[in-house]
């Protein structure tokens, strides 16, 4: 019997909510990942799919018919396989759940920016920026569920959208040096029960710091860093068989050799 596809980058976090979806759902079986490598020009037959677009993932059904945007996909395979519900049923819960995914796209590009920032002056102020959006979500917990670790009773829907992100994140502390302050204690107990939660565990610490570098040198999506030839998301060699990188992001980026990306 055919599947459907995702068209997918392994390290994506957008990708990954949908892993743990299907994870929690015990149907990660169900779907077959195709991986597609972002350091070469795309498959022409993958972009008359998606009609000229390059995002990813991307759902290709048993017909052929094409879903795309991570969000959207997630909530096809939530109604798709119903058996283990993972939404939340009860409209005012899901309005909730709904409300705390919104914050995402701001959360998201917050970290982002900062990783890739490469003027030392303007540290600060993303440095702030991104306090702020952890502030937001310790306060939207605070009012949900002051006394509880997850948004609900369990790792849920909104859990699965977030956690990819925060375990992205762990470029700003690799790179950037940064924690999520002391004082934000109910999301830092979100944060921490979601990075620890068996059904996420798809990437590593070593994985995110290595694959992620060029972006703490503004690089992103396999563009190159200036005197680099190889992007730091190639498939080879394997990221477990490179040394670490300089943790200091503001000279020039090393070379392809002292990343291990050649022999």
């Amino acid at each position: 019997m055919p599947k459907p596809v995702i068209h997918h980058i392994p390290v994506c976090p957008f990708s990954q909510r949908l892993e743990i979806l299907l994870e929690l759902k015990r149907m990660r079986d169900a779907i077959c990942f195709q991986v597609v490598d972002i350091t070469r020009p795309r498959d022409p037959a993958l972009l008359a799919k998606t009609r000229g677009t390059t995002a990813l993932p991307v759902l290709e059904l048993e017909d052929g018919r094409i879903i795309k945007e991570s969000l959207v996909i997630l909530r096809y395979l939530e109604d798709r396989y119903p058996q283990t519900p993972i939404a939340q049923s009860d409209p005012y819960r899901r309005a909730i759940e709904n409300m705390m995914i919104a914050m995402e796209g701001d959360f998201t590009a917050a970290g982002y920016r900062f990783v890739m920032n490469r003027d030392p002056g303007k540290r600060q102020e993303f440095l702030d920026a991104m306090t702020a959006q952890y502030a937001r979500l310790s306060g939207f917990l605070e009012w949900q569920a002051p006394d509880g670790t997850f948004l609900f009773e369990d790792f849920g829907l909104a859990e699965a959208v977030f956690t990819p992100v925060f375990q992205r994140f762990w470029f700003l502390g690799y790179y950037e040096d940064y924690e999520v302050p002391a004082a934000l204690g109910r999301v830092r107990r979100w944060q921490e029960a979601c990075l620890a939660h068996p059904a996420a565990q798809q990437v590593s610490k070593e994985e995110i710091v290595k694959l992620y570098h060029d972006y703490a040198y503004g690089r992103g999506n396999g563009a190159l860093p200036p005197g680099r030839s190889i992007s730091s998301f190639s498939f080879e060699p394997h990221w477990s068989r490179r040394p670490w990188p300089p943790r200091n992001k503001w000279g020039d980026s090393p070379s392809d050799r002292e990343l291990g990306l050649v022999g």
